[in-house]
């Protein structure tokens, strides 16, 4: 194994090494000897397996253990400054610069178990279904393009109209009267003739619209208009068949999205069970809510927020980069104030029956 350190800066302080590797934050390390600073000052020359940084430590005149220097690297690694040289790149010069930056991101969580080529191999090898290409969904696809996922199925009903034009970047003035799926599916081809790209026009009017989809899908994402109850209808398909999804949509400067890990957290319908009591004020703003109708408010700048965040939460799911932020919970951010966020858990409901539709998961060996 070869060891690599990541980007990163640092400044001694009296008996203190002061280092910063995410701008938000410097990390304090007691380092009285110069020992820390001179295995920093090794590995910014170059990666160096273990031997090789004994050596190079004792040229300048440090001599540490073996069993220091393991700990040193361990140290390091718990706080996210080295990784393993040889999960750095594919090694092909192709998919290397064609991912530069995804490699990039991934580095930043990547360490001495976990490389950022496994993460992009998880996005490659994942196949994801996109409901609806409309307005949080265009800038989606848009997403998932860029991160390289290597199957997507777009699912929506629609055709091209002049008025997308203020939301939606995936089509042209030649596209409209057109299927929207089939113009989001050429311009991913386009873009990324890796990336396998599976059509489905089709109105969804029930989860049972959607249970042929899910076969092999690693993740659904995105979401669908023209009922009510279409979030639910998505809901129950990604439970029956533990798929994770995660879903948003914005109205006005107001947005939020989700998600729901099936057999994990709880579900969209766990938050849609619990209403206000009857006849108050409360319930009849939701029921308001539920049933409003008006004209399409969203706009560019808004609509990409939404897709952005969605493709960003799903990532999560597809790589374990991270935990998932929204699993069972609406996070909600008001534009009226920058990006203020808040999360909102979804109640605790033991008995939903749309939860215990999820299959139950087999423990990995």
């Amino acid at each position: 194994m070869r060891v690599a350190l990541k980007e990163c800066s640092w400044q001694t302080v009296g008996e203190d090494l002061i280092v910063v590797f995410d701008p938000r934050e410097s990390i304090t390390l007691e380092d009285p000897e110069g020992k820390v600073e001179a295995l920093l000052s090794v590995l910014r020359e170059g990666p160096r397996s273990v031997p090789g940084l004994r050596a190079a430590l004792a040229a300048r005149g440090v001599e540490v253990t073996g069993e220091e220097l393991d700990g040193g690297l361990a140290g390091l690694a718990g706080l996210g400054l080295v990784e393993r040289d040889e999960g750095r790149f594919t090694g092909d010069p192709a998919v290397d610069q064609r991912h530069f930056s995804n490699l990039a991101f991934f580095g930043t969580f990547a360490d001495l178990d976990r490389h950022r080529t496994d993460f992009l191999r998880r996005v490659r090898d994942a196949h994801v279904l996109v409901l609806g290409v409309g307005g949080g969904g265009s800038s989606l696809v848009q997403c998932l393009a860029g991160l390289g996922v290597g199957r997507l199925t777009l699912l929506d009903h629609d055709r091209v109209e002049t008025r997308n034009f203020a939301r939606q970047f995936l089509y042209r003035h030649e596209d409209v009267g057109r299927s929207k799926v089939e113009r989001a599916a050429a311009w991913v081809r386009a873009y990324d003739p890796d990336i396998e790209v599976r059509t489905v026009d089709r109105w969804v009017a029930g989860p049972e619209d959607l249970a042929d989809l899910t076969d092999g899908i690693d993740l659904m994402v995105g979401g669908l208009d023209g009922h009510p109850d279409a979030g639910l209808w998505v809901n129950e398909a990604a439970v029956r068949a533990g798929v994770p999804l995660v879903v948003g949509g914005a109205t006005r400067t107001l947005l939020s999205y989700m998600s729901v890990d099936p057999g994990t957290s709880a579900c969209l319908a766990c938050e849609f069970s619990q209403r206000p009591e009857e006849g108050t004020g409360a319930a009849a703003a939701e029921d308001l809510v539920h049933g409003m109708r008006t004209t399409n408010p969203l706009i560019g700048p808004v609509a990409m927020q939404v897709g952005s965040l969605i493709a960003l939460e799903g990532l999560r799911y597809l790589t374990g980069f991270q935990e998932p932020v929204a699993a069972g919970a609406r996070i909600r951010l008001d534009l009226r104030e920058g990006l203020a966020g808040s999360r909102v858990p979804f109640p605790d409901v033991p008995d939903c029956p749309v939860c215990a539709l999820a299959p139950v998961r087999v423990a990995a060996a």
